[in-house]
């Protein structure tokens, strides 16, 4: 059992900003979005209105929750920042992860792309290297399995500590992870 750490205060939702990505996955973000708002927990997220970006976003604002993007200046004509929502607008990817990592005390990620996973993957990194203990929660079972097996894999041959597994944790709904992290908050 990990010790609990200090209060949750904000999470950084990595996922997906496809406008063409499942209803489910839509329906996941709106309900973490919600979720967020009601336990005042600060949204930091990678500043997108399209996608589950938007859905989880939008629906925290809607609900009156604290939110803040983080988006680099040539992504605004593929991701739409919401003028409603507060944006820190930055010149390059590298700086907007490392904002995203120093305003969250968490990380929860839905389902995404390819740039979801560099995201995640980076994150999940830097805590192997010792250089955060910050969670991070994986929402979504099923569509998390095949990511899951890769790194069972890498623990298989040896190519990963087994004590990888500790770094995250799989849940299959928003209210999950946050009670997970609550849990390891101390809350």
């Amino acid at each position: 059992m990990t010790a609990p750490m200090n209060k949750l205060d904000s999470i950084c939702v990595y996922c997906g900003a496809s406008t063409r990505a499942d209803p489910a996955y839509l329906a996941m973000a709106e309900e973490l979005g919600r979720l967020l708002a009601e336990r005042s927990i600060r949204l930091i997220y990678g500043g997108g209105n399209v996608g589950l970006m938007g859905a989880v976003s939008r629906t925290a604002k809607a609900h009156g929750g604290d939110v803040l993007g983080v988006m680099p200046h040539f992504l605004t004509k593929w991701e739409l920042p919401n003028p409603d929502i507060e944006t820190t607008m930055v010149e390059t990817m590298h700086e907007r992860k490392w904002l995203l990592f120093a305003h969250a005390d968490a990380f929860i990620t839905l389902p995404g792309g390819i740039g979801t996973l560099e995201e995640v993957v980076e994150t999940l990194s830097w805590a192997r290297l010792e250089l955060h203990a910050k969670p991070v929660v994986f929402i979504g079972k099923a569509f998390w399995q095949p990511f899951v097996n890769l790194i069972e894999a890498t623990i298989d041959h040896r190519l990963t500590p087994e004590n990888f597994r500790d770094f995250y944790c799989v849940v299959d709904t928003p209210g999950e992870a946050l009670d997970y992290l609550a849990g390891r908050f101390g809350e």
